[in-house]
């Protein structure tokens, strides 16, 4: 890439960061011109962190408190933050994934009250028996909705079927029997241990400056907290838990997933991360033969695709989607996988699907929520947006290459069947 174009990518990639007295890593990207802002406060706190210690004293948790937490983090005993944020025009949300929580707003004016509304509500837990036994029957709700969803299933009955031990197996909502032993002094003892600002960031992007960003910190006045947080996670066996499960749903027609298992990244982790989705990409991304294959012949959906697990403690990849021929599918699939680890992929080819994720990461620069959205999970796993453009820029197919001939083993792989239910 020449060098003028890479000065650019930087410059729509640069951003203002400070990291307060207490710890809190504050990250904004003022967009003169934009009227919108939008704001995301997270903690590395997800739903793999199923044991930690504090100050050596370890704490076990069900499956499905990170997931909880977020949900009662929105109440205090004066009322819940989405009426306030009614109020100001805001739209609010959150979200738990398998190793953050996130909090969220977009607004177009009212900012500093909005801020006021994320930080307050967020910093300040409020928790009672009573509000925590509603909770638990909300959430039950919810997990059986997710139970309904083909694609969420087949996801974690690939993630059984890979994994002995590590708590990606479980559903990031828990199951009813989990939940059901969260009380008020354990999401009190996971807020104390994870909801502390040294293991948080606050993410602003649009119409905002950092000063701005700044007083609405000072006026929350986030307290510092004291103490050694350990992550605590269990030994994961290289080899696959289950090579090969089926189910019925009430679904259409049939839906495949193939996982395979790979070595957690040791070293460059964002290296690895990136040349792990450009193999997704060569295997059956859009612009391939396999993806043409099983589209012209009407094989697959159009949702067909590939995807990457990179966490800390796993590392793996999923295929798949709705075919109504799974065994063939799957069939051309570990073919067209064999061919690439035997003879290379294709220089033209791997051009493409660089570009196209290049695209992608560039394209995420443009908008207010992306942009806020990047520079949190950037955060998480400890680079810049800018180091991950730049990174992807000087992967080569040699790296590329090398790193097909020891990944996507067939023996570390396992097959997973949706059938129609009768």
């Amino acid at each position: 890439m020449r060098d003028d174009s890479m000065r650019a990518v930087r410059e729509a990639a640069a951003f203002e960061s400070t990291v307060l007295e207490n710890g809190l890593t504050v990250r904004v990207h003022p967009m003169p011109g934009f009227t919108g802002v939008h704001a995301v406060y997270g903690t590395k706190f997800g739903s793999i962190d199923r044991a930690f210690a504090l100050d050596g004293k370890r704490v076990e948790l069900p499956a499905g408190i990170a997931h909880f937490l977020e949900h009662k983090m929105f109440e205090n005993e004066e009322g819940d933050a989405f009426t306030l944020y009614a109020k100001t025009g805001a739209g609010a949300n959150a979200y738990t994934s398998f190793d953050k929580t996130c909090y969220i707003f977009s607004a177009s004016n009212r900012v500093d009250e909005n801020l006021d509304i994320l930080l307050g509500f967020v910093s300040r837990p409020y928790f009672t028996q009573a509000t925590v036994e509603k909770e638990q029957g909300i959430i039950g709700q919810e997990i059986q909705q997710y139970d309904d969803s083909p694609d969420w299933r087949l996801m974690f009955a690939v993630n059984q079927c890979l994994y002995h031990t590590h708590p990606v197996r479980d559903d990031i909502a828990g199951s009813a029997r989990s939940i059901a032993a969260i009380t008020p002094e354990l999401l009190y003892a996971c807020a104390d241990a994870f909801y502390r600002p040294q293991n948080m960031v606050l993410a602003v992007a649009g119409n905002v400056t950092m000063d701005a960003v700044l007083a609405a910190c000072a006026r929350a006045g986030l307290p510092a907290k004291t103490g050694t947080v350990e992550r605590l996670m269990c030994a994961e066996p290289p080899t696959v838990a289950e090579p090969y499960r089926e189910f019925t749903m009430a679904v259409a027609k049939p839906v495949l997933g193939v996982g395979f298992k790979e070595q957690p990244p040791q070293g460059d982790t964002l290296r690895i991360e990136l040349v792990c989705d450009i193999i997704t990409e060569l295997v059956c991304g859009s612009m391939t033969p396999l993806y043409r294959l099983l589209y012209d012949e009407g094989l697959v959906s159009p949702g067909f695709s590939g995807e990457l697990m990179s966490l800390p403690g796993a590392l793996s990849f999923l295929f798949g989607g709705e075919t109504s021929e799974p065994e063939r599918v799957r069939g051309l699939l570990l073919d067209e996988i064999a061919r690439l680890r035997r003879e290379s992929a294709d220089e033209e080819l791997f051009i493409l699907c660089k570009n196209q994720l290049y695209g992608e990461l560039v394209q995420d620069l443009e908008n207010v929520e992306d942009v806020a959205s990047t520079l949190a999970s950037s955060f998480f796993r400890g680079h810049t947006p800018a180091d991950e453009i730049e990174t992807l820029a000087s992967i080569t197919l040699s790296e590329v290459n090398a790193a097909l001939r020891t990944m996507l083993c067939t023996d570390r792989s396992a097959t997973v069947i949706i059938r129609p239910a009768e």
